[in-house]
């Protein structure tokens, strides 16, 4: 459909097929964009995103997205790549030192949790604030971070992500107000479902999530796929009006109390 057609973007975040990023540089490409693929150096070199930049024919700019120093490199190599400003933004970044190591929410190794906050939110700032101070992004341009529901409701086993996700979301509606107001620039979060990507699957009791979400939502979870359909939506134009939003991508499950299948379950369970 050409949705895209024309418009150049940064796709932070791909490290592996299962990656929710991965599916949005293929998707964005295939709606006619020009893309610039990022990751850490440690990322690049464990993940496989050189058969990704093949297949997108687009160029990859090591940069760690917690240095101001990186960032600004990396939007200054992508402009000079499209030779001109960038249209669209995706920051698909998290990790969780606690989480890793599965330390609880209320033992919290605080120097983990800083690099938590640091790496799943606060690189959030970082980015949009070198692209606002380079003047970087195009008019109507689209910046877009991706969440989930434990930043309003409590999941077990997401522990301190949670508060950093929430972080990110009010980040969003922060520096939004700022983007639309100076550069007609919108910034939205994605909420999405549980997926399975290499992160995701680094959450305690991930499988009960994915099946528990799956018997909530009256539409199934949303994979990577959908996400990146979802995204390209939300870079095109016909979504030029909306900003400062979390938009909940999960299949219905977050205006779910309960559903009939997880009715079901329990009330076998009694018998």
């Amino acid at each position: 459909m050409n949705l895209l057609k024309g418009k150049n973007g940064i796709i932070f975040g791909a490290l592996n097929e299962q990656s929710i990023a991965w599916q949005v540089a293929l998707a964005a490409v295939e709606q006619g964009a020009n893309i610039v693929l990022t990751n850490t150096p440690l990322a690049l070199r464990m993940g496989e995103v050189d058969k990704l930049a093949q297949l997108c024919n687009a160029p990859v700019i090591a940069a760690d997205a917690t240095s101001v120093e990186d960032l600004e490199a990396l939007v200054d190599g992508a402009m000079a790549h499209f030779g001109g400003k960038i249209d669209f933004v995706l920051h698909s970044v998290g990790m969780s030192p606690n989480v890793r190591k599965n330390i609880p929410y209320q033992q919290l190794n605080y120097d983990f949790f800083s690099k938590t906050l640091d790496i799943s939110a606060v690189s959030f700032h970082k980015v949009m604030s070198v692209l606002y101070n380079k003047r970087a992004m195009n008019e109507w341009g689209s910046i877009v971070a991706l969440t989930y529901l434990a930043a309003q409701r409590i999941v077990v086993g997401y522990n301190d992500m949670a508060d950093a996700k929430a972080l990110l979301e009010s980040e969003a509606r922060s520096f939004g107000a700022i983007f639309g107001r100076d550069f007609k620039v919108r910034v939205n979060t994605i909420s999405q479902s549980p997926t399975p990507t290499t992160a995701g699957n680094g959450v305690k009791g991930m499988k009960t999530m994915l099946d528990f979400a799956q018997a909530m939502s009256p539409l199934g979870n949303a994979d990577a796929k959908d996400c990146a359909n979802y995204c390209v939506t939300l870079f095109s134009d016909l979504t030029r009006k909306v900003t400062m939003q979390n938009l909940y991508h999960d299949g219905g499950f977050s205006s779910m109390g309960l559903s009939e299948a997880v009715y079901e379950i329990f009330l076998n369970n009694e018998h």
